[in-house]
């Protein structure tokens, strides 16, 4: 990311104390918060890098109550950053420190409001915490496959908005895959209801694609009807220590016979990355003691339970693994035996995020580029970030089955923040100068926001801009939709 982003130029209408008190007939008292420490937490990423302003915090409780909100921002040409579980780490839900306008919070939307297993879907409210949705699933049998370590507190309007991504995106695809409708309130108020639980609807333009990956710029999600998969009944999940990347692909491109296509996760993990996360989170252990540089982490999983004197996904893993042995590409595994086991090898992977900020400053860039691609970058990037700074810690790791990775530095040990900022705009123009050779994305899943804004409009082509900023034009002409992201007008 560049060292410094310069503010684009946004709405500066101010929140005046008759909008205040129309916002307070609207949402209630309950629905506004006003102190400075209570708006803290809102306009400050979950990195706490970005820090931004608003006048006031406003929570509605339903869609009518955010169509009214955003008809009097229009109406005034106040600016709205809108904003679910703010675990984003682009600044995309984080208000700019110039923003005079409001932060609206989807928090209190938080309801399920229907279940339907035989039709495999679930509609909801984009405040609903994406682990609650793969409970509520569950209950009933069924899977909702969006897992990633902000669960616990990531909502899914902001998965939506950001196309998330995540560790099943191997076999279910990004957000954007796993809808089947929504309702999204324009940015002028009026409320598009496109809730139909429909597979298949060729009438023209699929306005829904449009807000899944837009942060927000062009409408705020408010309700979604989610596609559910039969509940996995036979799980396997293994820790794989490896030769190295090449092998890790390789091992891949066989594990989808192996296991009859039922390869649910495939991640990397370096050793540097494993041993931070052991350092820095609690109750974690390794889960193979082993002396090499990488590691797979590989689940299967089936909906068929398996049947007595059958084989299962566990006995074709290790079936599978004693091949890759053979093979030399595997060193050594474990296939976890209990569902805590399963768990610790999870948790190690979903916690890296935590580690690293406990670690100290780093650099991180979440790209992707075509999965047979993946051990040359990783060996062409490392080196030229080495070559700008030779001290650097690298600890990559990704969701290598869809070509996802996060190429990630620790600094140097004893180096602070700002001297390490100091190498990024060389570091980061390598790192996205290879990402554009290779055909690469220079975001993979984590979007645009503040931080890639500048990364974006020097990679994309003046074609593509052009048409995006003819979009935001056509829906948000007054520019008071999350202004100032993905795109400079």
């Amino acid at each position: 990311m560049p060292d410094t982003i310069i503010a684009p130029v946004i709405p500066t209408a101010p929140v005046t104390p008759a909008v205040l008190e129309a916002l307070r007939t609207i949402v209630g008292d309950k629905g506004l918060i006003l102190d400075e420490q209570g708006k803290q937490p809102f306009v400050t990423d979950w990195r706490g890098t970005n820090i931004g302003t608003a006048a006031v915090v406003v929570r509605p409780a339903n869609t009518e109550e955010v169509s009214r909100v955003v008809k009097l921002c229009f109406d005034n040409g106040i600016a709205i950053v809108p904003q679910g579980g703010n675990t984003g780490l682009m600044g995309g839900a984080t208000p700019w420190p110039t923003h005079s306008g409001i932060l609206l919070s989807l928090g209190r939307m938080n309801h399920v409001l229907d279940v339907d297993p035989v039709g495999y879907s679930m509609t909801v409210e984009a405040g609903c915490v994406l682990q609650t949705l793969q409970e509520t699933a569950a209950g009933h049998d069924r899977f909702f496959p969006l897992s990633l370590g902000a669960q616990g507190s990531c909502m899914i309007g902001g998965n939506l908005s950001t196309n998330a991504g995540g560790v099943q995106v191997l076999r279910y695809g990004n957000a954007r895959n796993l809808v089947m409708g929504l309702e999204v309130v324009l940015p002028n108020g009026d409320v598009w209801n496109g809730l139909r639980s429909l597979k298949k609807d060729n009438t023209g333009y699929d306005l829904k694609h449009l807000f899944m990956g837009a942060e927000g710029t062009l409408g705020i999600i408010t309700k979604a009807v989610l596609k559910l998969w039969p509940a996995p009944k036979d799980v396997c999940t293994a820790w794989l220590a490896i030769r190295d990347p090449q092998a890790a692909i390789e091992i891949l491109s066989e594990a989808h016979a192996a296991s009859d296509d039922n390869v649910g996760s495939c991640e990397l993990m370096s050793r540097a990355c494993t041993d931070m996360v052991l350092r820095h989170i609690p109750g974690t252990q390794d889960p193979l003691k082993a002396d090499t540089p990488w590691f797979l982490l590989l689940e299967w999983s089936s909906s068929r339970p398996k049947a007595e004197g059958a084989e299962g996904m566990s006995d074709k893993m290790e079936q599978f693994l004693g091949e890759q042995l053979e093979s030399g590409r595997v060193l050594d595994a474990v296939i976890a035996q209990s569902e805590a086991q399963a768990r610790n090898m999870w948790v190690i992977r979903e916690s890296v995020a935590p580690a690293s900020r406990a670690e100290g400053p780093g650099l991180s860039y979440d790209i992707s580029v075509s999965i047979s691609k993946i051990p040359a970058f990783i060996e062409k990037g490392i080196k030229a970030s080495l070559d700008i700074l030779p001290s650097i810690r690298p600890y990559p790791l990704g969701h290598i089955g869809d070509g996802n990775l996060h190429f990630s530095f620790m600094g140097p040990k004893g180096m602070d923040r700002e001297t390490l900022k100091q190498y990024s705009p060389a570091i980061t123009r390598a790192v996205n100068d290879l990402v554009r050779d290779m055909a690469g994305s220079i975001s993979a899943e984590h979007g645009i926001g503040i931080d890639k804004i500048d990364e974006l409009a020097h990679y994309r082509s003046r074609i593509e801009l052009d048409t995006m900023r003819s979009l935001k034009r056509a829906l948000d002409p007054k520019n008071i939709m999350n202004p100032g992201k993905i795109l400079r007008l």
